[in-house]
């Protein structure tokens, strides 16, 4: 009864909500392989030194922070489907350029580059996806395209072990890493034309008011939905984009492990988030998402205690699997609230302030991990969860979502 209802709730989706779901497919992939490997391909591949690769990261995030302001202003006037073309073409570009070169300015270059590309898609496809579907569809959406961004994000780090093959006909290792990432920037760009299947919003800013760039009528529920995301963002930044990093430090082993590992991970985590909207019905949006935070913390602070590699996977995938279960709950809370001519750049600015603390404490986790203290990361993130969560909750332990209160009148 309950499975029929969960699917239920994913009938019916409009066709251009489909076609955006479509289209991610093969950006989340090449993300998957940059955000799954990168630590790895730069330091063991490249030979890269560690704390530079955490440089490297963080300059993606910092990028993304600054980009994020104003393309998701921009988004609201000029159009939320142009910035995700622009934004997906340059992620392909900028994924070969990653695996092609070890000149320090270029990668630089690079990682700044690649958080335009990751800014221009968060700015769009949360407003866009909010755009083609009613309240009372919005949380189902939101938990469909999070499963299917975590399945592809998945198989970009699953495509991490295809080296094999690569070198099973007389390629390098090296070499094999850099066709492996070519060969998903080009998949990668072809998914444009998909995009071009989706309509433009019609909920955008008059040209009359681009002098008011910012989100004004929605500006105090933003505040306090970015501080809260803020402080998890920086514990967050920590570990999770340095587990290639961790797990070779920690127990010796390759990112082909590694990697399949975090992937399995994500398949987790992508049949998870269709769960999400049944916890939401029976808690509340709000209390859902406290919830699995908090049961995700603790599966944080157990993972540098495992004695060996399979059980710290299987412990991250848990921590994983709760953590990003809130994800789609808490995109679609701050869209529900938020003015609709002002998504793009709610979605801009709240991804930007995640993305600032994440990369900053990126660089502290890698230098810590350089320096041999593998477990205090976690540690910290774990703290820094529990005082993110107790703030989300103060903040918004009163607020109704519009579709709640419908259902209750």
């Amino acid at each position: 009864m309950h499975i029929r209802k969960m699917f239920s709730d994913y009938s019916g989706m409009p066709k251009e909500a489909k076609y955006l779901i479509y289209a991610s497919i093969m950006p989340a992939i090449a993300y998957g392989l940059i955000f799954t490997d990168i630590s790895y391909f730069l330091t063991v591949i490249q030979g890269l030194p560690a704390d530079f690769t955490g440089l490297v990261i963080s300059t993606m995030g910092i990028s993304t922070f600054v980009a994020s302001i104003f393309l998701g202003m921009l988004a609201d006037v000029y159009g939320r489907k142009k910035m995700l073309i622009v934004g997906n073409l340059l992620a392909s570009i900028i994924l070969t350029v990653l695996a092609l070169t070890t000149d320090p300015v270029l990668l630089i270059g690079a990682a700044i580059l690649e958080g335009v590309s990751e800014a221009a898609v968060t700015a769009s496809s949360s407003a866009l996806l909010a755009d083609k579907v009613e309240n009372e569809k919005r949380t189902s959406l939101f938990s469909l395209y999070g499963f299917v961004q975590n399945l592809a994000f998945a198989l970009g780090s699953f495509a991490v072990p295809f080296v094999i093959f690569f070198e099973l006909v007389g390629f390098t290792d090296k070499d094999s890493h850099i066709i492996l990432y070519a060969l998903i920037a080009i998949l990668g760009a072809l998914s444009t034309l998909i995009m071009l299947k989706v309509s433009e919003s019609k909920k955008l800013k008059s040209k009359a008011d681009e002098t008011g760039l910012l989100p004004r009528k929605s500006m105090n529920v933003l505040l306090k939905y970015v501080l809260s995301g803020a402080i998890l963002a920086f514990g967050a930044g920590m570990v999770v984009p340095l587990m290639t990093l961790w797990f070779n430090l920690q127990y010796g082993i390759s990112d082909k492990i590694s990697a399949t590992i975090l992937a399995v991970a994500s398949v987790l985590v992508g049949f998870a988030t269709l769960v999400a909207p049944l916890i939401a019905k029976k808690f509340g949006l709000v209390k859902a998402i406290v919830i699995t935070q908090l049961a995700s913390t603790l599966f944080m602070f157990l993972v540098p205690f495992s004695p060996n590699y399979a059980l710290a996977g299987f412990v991250y995938g848990i921590r994983a699997l709760l953590m990003n279960m809130a994800s789609p709950l808490s995109q679609s809370m701050i869209m529900g609230l938020v003015a609709e001519d002002e998504r793009g750049a709610v979605s801009g600015i709240s991804g930007a302030l995640w993305r600032l603390p994440n990369a900053l404490s990126t660089f502290v986790g890698a230098w810590l991990m350089g320096i041999g203290l593998l477990a205090e990361p976690f540690l910290i993130a774990s703290l820094l969860y529990v005082a993110s969560i107790v703030l989300f909750w103060y903040y918004f332990r009163s607020v109704k979502m519009p579709e709640e209160t419908a259902q209750r009148s």
